[in-house]
């Protein structure tokens, strides 16, 4: 079990692992070894989720869950599979927590007396400003 809080456990069958080779440097084992990881974990019929955590999850990750529900993790920076495979799931693991939080409402507020009056004023004499460039009319001269 991958503990992410104190409501939702992760059973690690939902997770599947995908060992690919890693692109960049490596030496003479970057065409040899299968270091790279591809975490998939199904977002959308995890029974381990809640139905807000999942709708915030979904919403947080983006175009890292494609269209079959498949929420897709690739780790490699680090040069071992277990350590690819460990960041993988802290990656998955923080991007959950994160979905936990519920965001905070939006309240509504209104504009001081102090600044209304600052706007008004800032439009006046820019209307001003712009009354003193106009023609006034045809000339006696």
């Amino acid at each position: 079990m991958i503990v992410v809080n104190d409501r939702i456990s992760l059973d690690e069958g939902e997770l599947d692992f995908e060992f690919i080779r890693s692109s960049g440097p490596g030496g003479q084992n970057v065409n040899k070894v299968s270091t790279a990881v591809r975490l998939r974990f199904n977002a959308t019929e995890s029974p381990s989720l809640p139905e807000d955590v999942r709708r915030r999850l979904i919403t947080l990750a983006g175009r890292r869950i494609g269209g079959d529900g498949f929420l897709t993790i690739l780790a490699q920076t680090e040069r071992t599979q277990e350590s690819n495979r460990r960041d993988a799931v802290e990656r998955l693991v923080e991007l959950i927590a994160k979905a936990c939080e519920k965001p905070k409402p939006r309240r509504p507020s209104r504009p001081t007396l102090g600044s209304q009056k600052r706007r008004l004023e800032s439009k006046r004499k820019h209307s001003e400003s712009k009354a003193r460039r106009r023609d006034l009319g045809p000339s006696d001269e």
